[in-house]
């Protein structure tokens, strides 16, 4: 069994724990050790590591945690970081490089200093191991991340190469767009479940209404692209492709779905048609060459569900101040979307946003708050469980 870590969106680890725990076709596949501040621990086998990668919508990396070990100075450092088996992961023709480190309540406080130690522990022990008298000057860099929490130190291993929320969809994304994984996980923690209808009256570029209808079809995002793992030793090209082939065949579009958007911007609409049909063409298996989303230009006041006489989801991402710059209007939009509350009473609501105030000009309480990431811009999800 292998020790790994999800990173997600600060605020997202109930949702990628809930994930990874409906993942397992088999019981016992995964079990997770630990969760918070961005990140899920978890043990699983290799096949649950590609699992991760193709399956989980609501995280954005897969790392492998080679070593987690206490070190209060830079000889333990070394020492612990030189005497994990890097040869068994990373093959000779590629080099490695620490790409990120943290350190928290640690008496290792330096990063650059903690970058450089583990790089060249890990490179004498790569270097011996290959018979090499330096690591080779390519870009095919294995990545490393050091994590260091009250002197306890964390190496992991990236599993991922490009970020899990680059799906392959999304060509453009308009002005301030929603992160992928920030969008599914704003799914995943409103409640929605496919049977009910889900309206974004602020769509863009059509995140939201994409991740809603690959969750709705059990599409996994990560189906059509690879993965970092596929350049170190422990890939297994038979497993991936067991993994691809099982994930393929649950996709299901006879399912009903009940989606739809609008934005008072046409061309920002025609983006999110254009990445829509961009998801359909990547899984013909799907059987159906357009998705059945419905899409108007109109301004969010004048936003409704045709349908009518029915209670559903209302998940979106309205304008933020500080992604467009003018936190005036962004508060006037906020006032405005009183008006929801009329064209879909009783539906429920989830709004991320930037503004911590975000409720007062709305003009009701939320029923919960929890602080969340979009990238690198602190924001806050605000639920209602009835306009």
């Amino acid at each position: 069994m292998n020790n790994a870590v999800a990173l997600c969106a600060v605020g997202a680890e109930k949702a990628v724990s809930n994930e990874i725990k409906k993942l397992s076709p088999v019981q016992g596949q995964f079990t997770i050790t630990d969760s918070g501040f961005g990140r899920v621990r978890f043990r699983t086998d290799t096949a649950g590591l590609y699992r991760t990668l193709m399956g989980l919508r609501a995280a954005d990396r897969i790392l492998l945690e080679t070593g987690f070990f206490p070190a209060a100075d830079f000889d333990a450092l070394f020492a612990q970081t030189q005497a994990i088996p890097w040869e068994t992961l990373v093959p000779a023709r590629r080099g490695l490089k620490v790409v990120k480190v943290r350190s928290n309540r640690s008496k290792l406080k330096a990063e650059t200093s903690i970058q450089a130690i583990v790089h060249k522990a890990a490179a004498q022990r790569l270097c011996t191991a290959h018979g090499l008298t330096r690591l080779p000057a390519t870009t095919l860099m294995a990545e490393v991340r050091v994590y260091i929490e009250k002197d306890m130190v964390s190496l992991l291993l990236d599993l991922s190469g490009e970020p899990l929320f680059k799906r392959g969809y999304r060509k453009e994304g308009g002005i301030a767009p929603l992160r992928e994984t920030t969008a599914a996980a704003m799914l995943l923690l409103s409640g929605w479940k496919r049977k009910y209808p889900l309206y974004d009256p602020f769509c863009g570029s059509g995140t939201i209404l994409t991740e809603a209808l690959m969750y709705a079809w059990d599409i996994a995002p990560g189906l059509c692209r690879r993965f970092a793992i596929s350049d170190l030793l422990i890939a297994d090209n038979t497993i991936e492709e067991t993994v691809r082939d099982e994930l393929r065949g649950k996709i299901n579009a006879e399912r009903t779905i009940r989606i739809a958007g609008s934005d008072e911007d046409a061309k920002t609409l025609a983006i999110a048609k254009s990445n829509i049909d961009r998801l359909m063409a990547a899984h013909p298996a799907a059987g159906m060459q357009t998705a059945p989303i419905a899409l108007k230009t109109v301004p969010m006041k004048e936003a409704q569900w045709e349908a009518g006489g029915e209670d559903g989801f209302i998940v979106t991402n309205p304008p933020y101040g500080k992604r467009l710059g003018d936190q005036a209007a962004s508060e006037q939009i906020y006032g405005e979307m009183a008006a929801l509350a009329r064209n879909f009473p009783q539906w429920k609501l989830a709004v991320i946003t930037d503004h911590p105030g975000y409720e007062s000009f709305f003009g009701k309480k939320a029923d919960s708050c929890r602080e969340i990431s979009n990238g690198p811009i602190p924001s806050y999800f605000f639920q209602y469980e009835k306009l």
